[in-house]
């Protein structure tokens, strides 16, 4: 069977490791050992409370100390948090205010996104050198398909990703914490059994027994509402679900009854995508107080617009469904949609556009968030042509919004825009 060091990749022979278990090339103690190992090839990497580790990394004055990253507000909520403010309790998506309860000595540093994008790009570039198999999830997780790479790179997968975790940590600064398993279901959970820097591995012996002692709520799309109704129904474990069929569970939740039973004996068939794109753009804020006002609401729409077009046109994309997101005082969330007949990426276009769509939503309303969101994305060579049965001068627009944007690239965003975006004095 034999073991790995995460350290020197090394493979030590089971007669070689030491009663101490240490790594008899650098007598690391950062021994990998599982039955499967060297037979398994699906990843998934999850970087180390990510935003919190590159503000640490690039101040380290702030190592010592609790870390939230969140934009101070009354209503914010944490974007994350290092793990000694999780020792408090805090946790992502947390409300901040509670946050401060459970930690009131932790440092606040507001999310720097383009900055974090940056520390992404050059992870994936690391994930390139071993696979172009790769399904991005979000800026600081991927899943990795690494079969048929053994005989590329001269090793195996196990030590591949070994070699990933300690090329991050030692080139990007950051640490990560790796799944490796035969699906992507159990690879996704692997990774989070051993964080922060850890590597962990669930092989399909041992996974209907591992699986049989976890909670319902480790299933991927089971939610709080669905955790309450199984747990209403006598499952809390997916043990329990093992012993159910297929039929019934299907019966009882439709399609969601029918991933229940294969996942909760470690079956899943899907694949890794490689060469994902994200299928949607959006921007929003919460409100630190509900707001009913149109006027204000209106206002607050306008830089929500041009942020979204500011991303539309840095990734050269443009799309043609406008989505207007609101959630009410009482946490309701209501989204209205609205198609272009052709793509666009134009700020201008877009706040005309969702303008109606909030008209209708506001009647009788106290809104705490509201966002914008842009998707069905088209070719660039369509988006924002002149339409000559239209009243509207996209030319004019484009002209407009161009000039600005090449102001703002040279001396910053707040010295030149239109002035719709002059902040109210009205709360």
């Amino acid at each position: 069977m034999g073991a790995l060091c995460r350290q020197c990749l090394e493979i030590i022979a089971d007669k070689e490791l030491s009663a101490a278990t240490r790594c008899p090339a650098c007598r690391s103690p950062r021994l990998l050992k599982h039955p499967e190992l060297f037979d398994l090839s699906l990843a998934h990497v999850d970087c180390d409370a990510f935003y919190a580790a590159v503000e640490k990394r690039d101040n380290p004055d702030l190592n010592a100390h609790p870390l939230i990253v969140a934009y101070d507000g009354a209503r914010s909520v944490v974007s994350t948090c290092c793990y000694i403010a999780r020792m408090s309790g805090v946790r992502s998506a947390m409300p901040l205010f509670k946050a401060k309860k459970l930690c009131p000595n932790a440092k606040i540093i507001a999310p720097q996104m383009q900055k974090y994008a940056a520390v992404s790009k050059e992870i994936h570039t690391l994930f390139q050198q071993l696979t172009p198999d790769i399904e991005p999830l979000s800026l600081d997780e991927a899943f990795l398909d690494l079969s048929g790479t053994e005989s590329l790179h001269h090793r195996s997968a196990a030590q591949s990703m070994a070699w990933l975790a300690r090329e991050i940590e030692n080139t990007v600064g950051i640490t990560v914490s790796v799944g490796l398993s035969y699906n992507k279901y159990l690879a996704k959970l692997a990774s989070d059994l051993d964080k922060p820097n850890g590597f962990a591995v669930i092989g399909q012996q041992e996974a209907l027994e591992f699986l049989s002692r976890r909670p319902v709520s480790d299933i991927w799309g089971v939610g709080k509402a669905l955790n309450r109704k199984l747990a209403a129904a006598g499952i809390t474990t997916i043990g329990q679900l093992q012993h159910r069929e297929e039929a019934d569970l299907v019966a009882r939740y439709g399609v969601m009854g029918s991933r229940l039973y294969h996942l909760s004996r470690g079956q899943d068939s899907r694949i890794v995508k490689a060469g994902q794109r994200a299928k949607s753009i959006s921007a929003e804020t919460t409100f630190s107080t509900d707001i009913s006002d149109p006027s204000i609401l209106l206002a607050r729409l306008w830089p929500l617009c041009e942020r979204v077009s500011k991303r539309l046109k840095a990734s050269n994309k443009a799309g043609k469904t406008i989505t207007l997101k609101m959630k009410t005082g009482d946490f309701k969330t209501l989204t209205r949609s609205h198609t272009l007949p052709y793509p666009t990426q134009l700020a201008e276009t877009l706040y005309r556009e969702i303008t109606p769509l909030l008209e209708k939503t506001i009647p009788q309303k106290d809104f705490r968030l509201i966002g914008v969101g842009i998707s069905s994305f088209g070719s660039l060579e369509d988006a924002d042509k002149p339409d000559l049965l239209s009243t509207q001068n996209n030319n004019r627009d484009k002209s407009v919004e161009a000039a600005i944007d090449k102001v703002r690239a040279k001396f910053g965003d707040t010295v030149i825009g239109k002035g719709r975006g002059l902040k109210s004095k009205k709360k």
